[in-house]
């Protein structure tokens, strides 16, 4: 598998089609992969459906998204908070439609897609309007709610550092959804601090496996490293940190 070593955020991007489902990484603004959706604002991609751990903070990328009525559906766990003005105007406005997962069942329904699982039953939403039309049953005596996997046609996610066939290291609290979301889409994009030589990365510290990654671009602060898999793009530049 070849992975694409773009030079810039749009070319990274690349094509996202009316109406796709479009996973975005990130924790609030931690581990939030910026520049990608920055540059899915200017390449005007709409109708989209969302997958998300919140809906957009203040004026960030994914608020102006929703801002200028791009986003048809969102798929989240925590939509709302004070800073969510966004999309509680679409919201209340009947312009966009929420799907409300409990944060657990939305990792592990991301998992189960990446995984090729036909769901899984959970406590978690049983007995409350979250569970209304799903199947339900008794597991050792628990009353459990089916959820369904949650696969997407593309996953916009942010790492720490990648090599020239798309391993991927993540850092701190910025790991959080992109690790599951990877494994989820058709095409996956990472933005990363830095693309290093091939080999340099200590497998025991690999995440994401490059097989999950279509693309990746250095974005923030530092130039792609020589020595990258031949073939790949152009690099990345910027000033080193």
């Amino acid at each position: 598998m070849t992975v694409q070593v773009a030079s810039t955020a749009g070319e990274a991007l690349g094509d996202v089609a009316d109406g796709s489902t479009v996973m975005i990484g990130g924790f609030g603004p931690a581990g939030q992969p910026v520049e990608l959706i920055e540059a899915l604002l200017e390449q005007g991609a709409g109708d989209l459906v969302v997958v998300s751990n919140n809906a957009g903070n203040g004026e960030d990328a994914l608020a102006r998204l929703i801002l200028e009525r791009r986003v048809r559906k969102i798929v989240c766990s925590f939509p709302r908070q004070v800073d969510s003005w966004h999309f509680d105007a679409a919201y209340r406005a009947g312009e966009i439609e929420l799907e409300l997962v409990p944060q657990g069942n939305l990792a592990e329904r991301i998992r189960a897609a990446g995984a090729g699982l036909g769901g899984f039953f959970t406590p978690t939403g049983f007995g409350t309007p979250l569970a209304e039309g799903k199947e339900t049953r008794v597991v050792d005596g628990v009353p459990m709610v089916f959820e369904s996997p949650l696969p997407a046609d593309v996953a916009l996610v942010k790492a720490f550092r990648a090599d020239g066939v798309g391993n991927l290291v993540y850092r701190r609290t910025a790991r959080n959804f992109g690790p599951v979301m990877a494994t989820a889409a058709r095409r996956t994009v990472a933005q990363v601090r830095e693309v290093v030589p091939t080999g340099s990365i200590d497998p025991e510290t690999v995440v994401t496996p490059g097989i999950y990654v279509d693309t990746v671009v250095a974005l923030d602060s530092v130039t792609v490293l020589a020595g990258t898999q031949p073939g790949t793009q152009a690099s990345a530049q910027g000033p080193a940190s």
